[in-house]
């Protein structure tokens, strides 16, 4: 067998994929999928559990889909229960068209082995280089000192995607134009088309991707695991400074396309920095609504909510230029490059955050905005404060998710790093959502044992001045 090459075979509970002269006998055991790589050379063994669903429909590639769908799921809150009931998510989620289910022009599929493969993430031995037909994103990202050794670091997220759908696209544009009650042929329908590449493009798991930093430093960014993200903590030179802008490009062949460009944000261990919601915080989305979300996903113009793109301006020479940004959102990462275009246009340089799951799968844009928000935030907050524990954050979101609860949970558990929360009340939610959201017992529950000097409700931006200047001058 020639070096490199790969072939497997099942037997009963136990597959055994051979690559070149070492073996790899994965086993599993369900409902989880135990990986055991035995390498010859170094008897080293590794043990990967993954996820499963519960029903298997074929035996081998049973397995392989049902991995596919494993991603990090958050507990439903009574208020997202209640707003999920109330405006009819259930129903319009199930209207929606099923990407996965359309007739392929071009079904590519990965063999068992690279399916099986993708589920080692960065381990896989078998990674696959960037072609020319490929789709390639580079997120912008933050670094930071490393606590024990002070020297910088960052994460880098990377994905990866086929740029040949091989799916038809008219059939769910007409379907999304339907929904949104565009007349047919509506222009509007090349919006749809467009953004709905996003969700339409196939993942390639087991990609790595390289990368130069500063024009000089080279790196290598996985392979992506299941859903072709990969995400990596890489040491970075030490001649760079606190506020410095540093520009990466991804080096790919002729041919291939995506966000080729990223930047890196240097910030120093102590000064000031902002964690900022993105849906109807800074960007309108209407959240409570579904048809309002697919409307300002697939069709409306990327519109900010009036005054805020100034008060971040403010916000930005107040407490200087070098100090990092966060935009946390619950959107999927599909829309990366549609919400990274909007951000440059409007705000200040930062680092996107976004939920790592729905891919090719509408549906999961609507739950991913409206389930489990307050525990997905709260768990990416806590990676922010591990990269920077001594900063002091303000913290900016609205009513209409779980951002009141999520702040006042980050302020309790780490003490002194928040020093102000802004909560932005949408007004208009009694008619699109739950009037309870706006209540102020909502918001007194919510930031329980935060001082009342470091939480404001605001509907104007313009009332937020005075109060983060007042919080700036006493810090």
């Amino acid at each position: 067998m020639t070096h490199g090459s790969a072939h497997s075979y099942h037997c009963n509970s136990l597959f055994v994929l051979r690559v070149g002269a070492s073996p790899f006998i994965l086993s599993y055991c369900l409902p989880n999928f135990t990986i055991v790589l035995l390498y010859p050379r170094y008897l080293r063994i590794k043990h990967f559990m993954i996820s499963m669903m519960t029903s298997i429909y074929r035996k081998a590639e049973g397995l392989v889909d049902s991995a596919q769908g494993a991603i990090q799921t958050y507990r439903e809150t009574v208020m997202e229960k209640k707003t999920r009931t109330h405006c009819k998510f259930h129903e319009v989620e199930a209207s929606l068209p099923n990407i996965k289910n359309i007739p392929a022009t071009d079904d590519r599929r990965p063999s068992l082995s690279e399916d099986l493969l993708s589920n080692l993430g960065k381990w896989n031995p078998l990674p696959h280089a960037i072609s020319k037909n490929d789709t390639v994103w580079l997120l912008d990202n933050t670094a930071y000192r490393n606590p024990k050794t002070s020297k910088w670091e960052a994460e880098f997220v990377a994905a990866v995607f086929d740029q040949n759908t091989g799916l038809e696209v008219a059939t769910v544009v007409a379907d999304l134009a339907e929904k949104l009650r565009l007349g047919k042929g509506d222009a509007q329908e090349e919006t749809i088309r467009q953004r709905l590449m996003l969700f339409m493009q196939k993942v390639l798991p087991g990609r790595k991707v390289e990368i130069t930093v500063a024009r000089k430093e080279h790196l290598t960014l996985g392979p992506g695991g299941r859903q072709a993200i990969s995400s990596d903590i890489k040491p970075l030179p030490s001649n760079f400074n606190s506020g410095d802008v540093v520009p990466s490009v991804a080096n790919v062949p002729e041919g291939a396309n995506g966000v080729l460009h990223m930047n890196t944000f240097f910030a120093e261990p102590e000064g000031w920095g902002v964690i900022s919601d993105i849906d109807d915080t800074i960007k309108m989305t209407q959240t409570s609504d579904p048809i309002g979300i697919i409307r300002s996903t697939f069709v409306s113009e990327a519109t900010p909510i009036a005054g805020m793109p100034e008060l971040y301006v403010f916000i930005q020479r107040l407490i200087s230029k070098h100090s990092p940004w966060f935009y946390l959102s619950a959107s999927p990462y599909n829309l990366y490059p549609f919400l990274s275009d909007f951000r440059k246009k409007y705000y200040p340089q930062g680092t996107m955050i976004l939920r790592d799951a729905s891919w090719m799968n509408l549906a999961g844009l609507l739950s991913n905005l409206t389930l489990g928000t307050q525990e997905y935030k709260v768990d990416r907050i806590t990676k922010i404060h591990s990269w920077l524990p001594r900063r002091k954050m303000i913290c900016i979101g609205d009513s209409t998710q779980s951002d009141p609860e999520a702040y006042g949970e980050v302020y309790r558990k780490n003490k002194g790093w928040v020093r102000l929360i802004l909560i932005r009340k949408v007004t208009d939610i009694a008619a699109i959502g739950i009037e309870e959201k706006n209540q102020p017992e909502r918001f007194e529950k919510a930031l329980k044992g935060v001082p009342k000097e470091k939480w404001h409700v605001f509907e104007n931006p313009k009332e937020c001045y005075p109060i983060i200047s007042a919080a700036f001058n006493e810090e």
